[in-house]
């Protein structure tokens, strides 16, 4: 996994954040006029609550010099502007909630959407690459952390500028001199917050890219928690799993604490401010330049004044978490993905295949197949065995496109496979792997995956002909029973047969068999043999095998050593040869 400290294009990751936004930019208008309007009928509160304050001092040293009283009428006229003034505040700020939430989830649903998207159009290099576990986690947690900030950032920039200026101007009405050296301590909260988002930053990345470290190994443990057992190594991945999370830790602590000091010093410098403004303004009220109701109102205002530029020192902190996840994401987003080379249309397919020449490696420096050549008639039924390693499974995920060939060509029906769309090519194709992959539904559902406009009647032919039906009967439900989430309900063998079915189903023109009968026993081996006989009547079949009782009746048997043909011929013909085939075929069948 890359360890990026911090994001390398912030202001790159912005600008693609904010795009995202642009469908809604109407919308967003709307929003930020709400904010605006919502703020400004909050801001003259305080200044229509001084009144209020003044008119009932005034009130009060009339009563005690014999003069008059409070005017009750005037204070009941100003407590309604204020009541007023807060309940269209109020509905302003209802409706930029709303509007924000909207399009924040619209904004999340979409990007969710593009992330699942891409995961399909990334070749399969890419995720040998990564573990699920980091691709979980820009789904989740990376996504989570700009579903949590998007909507408070957006709404919340404006509105701490907004009251920032708007308390300004009200402030500077009441008292420019105050005002001034309210202004005096404004700098000294920029350079504490910039100095603070500084620090943060790489803490906020590293912080999320550790969580994609945890969710990695969780995984891992779950999948792997049987052979954990068996060999009694719970210690060793506790041990592990706690280095883990102190590193995630670690880097919490540090941008959590970084965050949360903001406030309390921001706080501090506010307090200083209020101090200093408290004892000047008293002095201007027994001077008579200013009334008890403009001094409680400027006090009221500088405590407001630091209070959006802490909350906007706060957000930064908070933008540069979700910056550091976006780019996360956006870095997954720009992987490259398959290259779609559709010229022509796949109909029709005979099933006549050739290699002519095929040279592959997963790395540069280091070839898996090398100058292959096999031509493949229609219907031919052609049997790959070879040692460990020797690029048996390798020449499957060519002729599938999981891989492109590094150079030479691959033909279907003389033509080469770089011309078909990939999914019009893998449409001809059934594939039953070493590696069974059920999900947590019906086993009808299950099988259907292969097909799925299949009937009910198809379904449960094909299970039939992969000798599924008796056993899939004998469950409490039959084929409606639910396989659960790790399909301990059904043994390796029967999991196959189904993974058998499903292919059966989707009746492709190749078939594909990559040690499809390895978790079966002996007697279901033989059985499953002969229905294999039947179903691969007039389709091409590769079959990989490395129990060689499985393949006899094969048309063709190639033996692959360092991704070369060193033997080829039917079952009778190597056995004669007295070669690598019969050293193979001996070893596992002669005492």
């Amino acid at each position: 996994m890359e360890n990026n400290t911090k994001a390398t294009d912030f202001k790159g990751n912005v600008r693609r954040l904010i795009k995202g936004l642009k469908p809604y930019r109407i919308q967003i208008i709307v929003i930020s006029i709400c904010s605006v309007f919502s703020v400004i009928f909050t801001i003259i509160g305080p200044k229509v609550l001084g009144n209020a304050t003044t008119e009932i001092y005034e009130g009060v040293l009339k009563k005690i010099d014999g003069t008059g009283g409070i005017n009750f009428d005037a204070l009941y006229n100003i407590l309604i502007i204020i009541l007023v003034l807060y309940i269209v505040s109020f509905i302003f700020n209802f409706l930029k909630g709303i509007l924000m939430a909207r399009i924040n989830q619209r904004y999340i649903k979409n990007l969710r959407t593009e992330v699942v998207s891409k995961i399909s159009r990334l070749p399969i290099s890419y995720f040998d690459k990564k573990t699920n576990g980091e691709v979980l986690s820009l789904i989740n947690n990376d996504i989570d952390v700009i579903n949590t900030n998007l909507s408070v950032c957006a709404t919340e920039i404006i509105s701490c500028v907004v009251a920032v200026v708007g308390i300004f101007a009200m402030m500077a009405s009441i008292n420019f001199t105050l005002t001034l050296i309210t202004l005096i301590i404004l700098p000294f909260s920029i350079v504490i917050s910039g100095v603070i988002m500084k620090k943060s930053e790489h803490h906020f990345s590293s912080r999320q890219e550790s969580l994609a470290k945890v969710n990695s190994e969780v995984e891992e443990v779950l999948k792997g928690h049987n052979i954990i057992k068996a060999f009694s190594r719970e210690d060793k991945i506790i041990n592990d799993f706690c280095k883990i999370c102190d590193e995630e830790s670690n880097h919490v602590r540090k941008s959590q604490f970084l965050a949360g000091i903001m406030e309390p010093i921001m706080a501090f410098v506010s307090n200083i401010s209020y101090i200093v403004i408290a004892i000047i303004g008293g002095m201007n009220v027994i001077k008579g330049k200013m009334t008890v109701g403009e001094i409680q109102s400027f006090i009221t205002y500088t405590k407001n004044f630091t209070s959006p530029i802490s909350d906007l020192a706060s957000i930064l902190g908070e933008v540069g978490r979700m910056v550091a996840a976006s780019e996360r994401i956006f870095q997954f987003l720009d992987e490259k993905e398959e290259e779609q080379s559709e010229t022509i249309r796949l109909a029709g397919v005979q099933g006549n295949v050739e290699f002519k020449n095929v040279e592959f490696g997963y790395e540069e420096d280091s070839k898996i197949i090398n100058n292959f050549s096999l031509n493949v008639k229609k219907g031919m039924k052609v049997a790959i065995v070879g040692e460990t390693g020797s690029g048996k499974t390798t020449l499957v995920k060519l002729l599938m496109r999981f891989y492109d060939v590094s150079d030479g060509e691959i033909l279907i029906d003389g033509v080469n496979i770089n011309k078909y769309s990939r999914e019009d090519l893998r449409r001809n194709f059934g594939m039953v792997l070493q590696d069974t992959w059920l999900f947590s539904d019906t086993i009808c559902e299950n099988l259907r995956y292969g097909n799925l406009n299949a009937v009910d009647e198809e379904v449960i032919n094909a299970s039939k002909k992969a000798l599924a039906d008796e056993f899939i009967r004998k469950l409490p439900e039959g084929y409606e029973t639910i396989m659960n989430e790790e399909l301990t309900n059904l043994s390796d063998g029967q999991k196959q047969l189904l993974t058998i079915a499903r292919a059966i189903l989707r009746n492709p023109q190749v078939l594909i068999l990559d040690e499809a009968t390895s978790s079966v026993d002996t007697r279901t081996e033989e059985l499953i043999s002969k229905a294999m006989d039947n179903l691969m009547e007039g389709r091409t079949s590769f079959i990989i095998a490395h129990r060689l009782s499985t393949i006899k009746n094969a048309d063709l048997i190639i033996v692959l050593k360092d991704g070369k043909i060193v033997e080829s011929g039917t079952h009778s013909e190597l056995l004669n040869n007295k070669d690598v085939y019969a050293n193979i075929y001996n070893s596992q069948f002669l005492i």
